[in-house]
């Protein structure tokens, strides 16, 4: 790390992990330093100012003003750099993200679901096939709905929290939610997307480090915010390919039963004894219940005794 970017280091900058992010970590140290000269010469210049023309030495307003040329110069001159940045580094580093990515070949392709509040990653098996997902099948067992009946869903891998990728390839990430809008936000590959419910927000990363890098939600979601947090494990190839073959094993032992079959154990489909019936359900009689005792009725005596 050179002495300039120590500025970002300072600021609480993590580390970076990702191909791209030496670019990024440019932009932002130039930003840094030229804030940090604004700030100085501004504030110098302001307190210049409160001496140079307090009330003592000049008791007398001037409303003609300043008229030296030079304050023009100069806010032309930060308005000029602002642009160089903007139209020079920013916007074509942007493009470069959103319009240039790497081929599907060679890349992990890894769908991200956020909700209230974790992070759930589902990636494709060895067949290289995402099973069709369905709200309606939406469980606890089943957290993205994948329809047990697609053959291409039997070897999908689900995992809740923690995504495992292997070092110097590309991963491609399709975001959505479930609930309200989150952020994946990855500070060390230098990444974050809105994840929105109803769409696919695509991104992008090639991570360049191994390591444990953690994954935050960068937008207010609600009272458990705080909390909703992942990792992202970046492992050499032949760990990786050991992680990938054990949550393999583990998806084809942990696949969801069809909605029309119960798990072994489950109580049949219905109403059971001692359940409240749904409106409009005719009654039953419930075997269960004993039946109700009167109390006994006194006997009536003749009227003569």
């Amino acid at each position: 790390m050179t002495s300039l970017a120590l500025i970002n280091e300072f600021l609480g900058q993590p580390p970076n992990a990702s191909e791209h992010g030496y670019q990024i970590d440019h932009i932002l140290e130039f930003s840094h330093w030229f804030m940090g000269a604004l700030f100085v010469g501004w504030s110098t210049f302001f307190v210049y100012v409160l001496i140079r023309f307090r009330k003592s030495r000049h008791p007398k307003a001037d409303h003609a003003g300043v008229r030296s040329g030079i304050s023009t110069h100069l806010e032309f001159s930060v308005v000029l750099i602002e642009a160089v940045l903007l139209i020079g580094f920013a916007i074509p580093l942007w493009a470069k993200r959103v319009n240039e990515f790497p081929s599907t070949q060679d890349a992990i392709l890894v769908h991200v679901v956020g909700q209230q509040f974790n992070w759930t990653f589902h990636m494709p098996g060895p067949d290289g096939q995402f099973g069709r997902r369905e709200i309606g099948l939406v469980t606890n067992s089943n957290p993205l709905g994948i329809d047990p009946n697609d053959p291409a869903g039997k070897d999908d891998i689900v995992v809740l929290g923690e995504l495992h990728v292997p070092v110097n390839r590309p991963v491609i990430i399709e975001l959505s939610s479930k609930d309200v809008i989150h952020n994946f936000c990855l500070p060390h590959m230098r990444i974050a997307a809105d994840a929105i419910p109803g769409s696919l927000i695509p991104m992008w990363f090639k991570p360049i480090k191994s390591g444990n890098y953690e994954v935050v939600c960068g937008q207010l979601c609600g009272l458990g915010h705080y909390g909703m947090k992942g990792m992202v494990v970046v492992d050499e190839p032949a760990e990786y390919q050991a992680w990938l073959k054990e949550r393999a094993e583990l998806a084809g032992t942990q696949n969801a039963p069809p909605a029309t079959q119960q798990p072994p154990g489950a109580p049949p489909l219905g109403s059971t004894p001692g359940t409240v019936p749904p409106p409009g359900a005719p009654k039953t009689e419930n075997p269960a219940a004993k039946p109700e005792q009167k109390p006994a009725q006194p006997t009536p005596t003749p009227s003569g005794e």
